[in-house]
């Protein structure tokens, strides 16, 4: 705990923790939030960590195009249902092979939806409302393929027609953030997509940040906290890997390919090569320090020159705070 600045009121609560921590918040059948966009922005060290756990029957709520950190849930045994309209990452794979393997064999649920659908359940929850009204997948068959979508008629008498999607809600929700105070104030570093939605959509959240920072530099620029107030704030450079981490790092395309080639194993059948890549890089490692020195710091600073554009020295991406690294 420490004091208020003006020496009053009550104390503020630091709430850092390592990702092993906070992962262990998550329990069997509980529905979490997973943020990040495709192949960027991941909270990669706490998927890990609920991996190694072995928690299971969870329900996942990816974002509106959800990347292979949900695939790695799927074929490591913890999803239940999901909820998402897209599991991949584009060029790397148009669809994630887990993913695939696990609904054409229907060893999990599928929460149907759009983009939009999504975001409007989400924005329900946020809000306190029991469902939003929303037109997009009237006269489609998604809401034939999910029940809970429920058609109705406009009340102003115009005619038109919409759907009722109901609230979506989880009881954690992880998200990647830039940089992160010790009290739970979170900065992103470039695009935030839906992260702010999906954050506040949960009733508990935990920040995975780049780098933790002073209090006074996010007080410096308010306006840019993105998530405030988190429960749990989880200190992890390079924390997206093999993901980008938008201000920071490029993905690790070498690596991505890798778990591509592993994961298509495993939707013909042959889930040995998954299994060796769990092995090496998820259950392996002890920690997030392991998993980074596993990777070797000559390919981080790699990925670092990649997002920077050059091929010599170590640049600052812009808004780094002067002076703190």
């Amino acid at each position: 705990m420490t004091a208020a600045p003006d020496g009053g009121g009550p104390a503020r609560k630091e709430v850092v923790v390592t990702a092993a921590e906070a992962a262990a918040q998550v329990r069997d059948g509980m529905t979490i939030i997973v943020g990040g966009f495709v192949t960027a922005n991941h909270p990669m060290p706490v998927v890990r960590e609920l991996i190694k756990r072995g928690v299971g029957g969870l329900t996942v709520i990816g974002s509106a195009t959800a990347g292979l950190e949900i695939d790695l849930l799927i074929g490591a045994g913890c999803v239940r249902k999901l909820i998402a309209p897209y599991v991949g990452a584009e060029l790397y794979a148009p669809i994630g092979n887990c993913f695939r393997a696990a609904a054409e064999a229907k060893e999990i649920e599928i929460w149907e939806c759009s983009e939009y659908i999504l975001y409007a359940g989400l924005q329900a929850r946020a809000m306190g409302q029991e469902f939003m009204a929303w037109r997009g997948g009237v006269g489609t068959s998604i809401p034939e393929l999910n029940k809970d979508l429920v058609v109705f008629q406009s009340p102003l008498g115009d005619g038109k027609e919409y759907l009722a999607v109901p609230a979506i809600g989880a009881d954690w929700g992880f998200i990647h953030v830039g940089w992160a105070d010790a009290y739970g104030n979170g900065q992103h570093v470039g695009a935030r997509f839906g992260d702010r939605v999906l954050a506040r959509a949960a009733d508990r959240v935990a920040v995975c940040a780049e780098r933790l920072v002073p209090n006074s530099y996010i007080r410096r620029n308010p306006v840019m906290t993105s998530i405030p107030y988190a429960d749990l704030v989880i200190e992890a450079p390079f924390g997206s890997h093999p993901y980008a981490a938008h201000g920071f790092y490029a993905e690790d395309a070498e690596h991505i390919r890798a778990y591509v080639a592993a994961s298509a194993a495993y939707r013909k059948g042959d889930r040995a090569a998954f299994r060796a890549y769990l092995d090496e890089w998820v259950t392996g490692p002890e920690d997030h320090d392991a998993y980074l020195e596993k990777v070797g710091i000559r390919r981080l600073l790699e990925l670092e020159r990649e997002y920077a554009g050059v091929s010599l020295g170590r640049h600052a991406p812009e808004g780094w705070p002067d002076g703190q690294f």
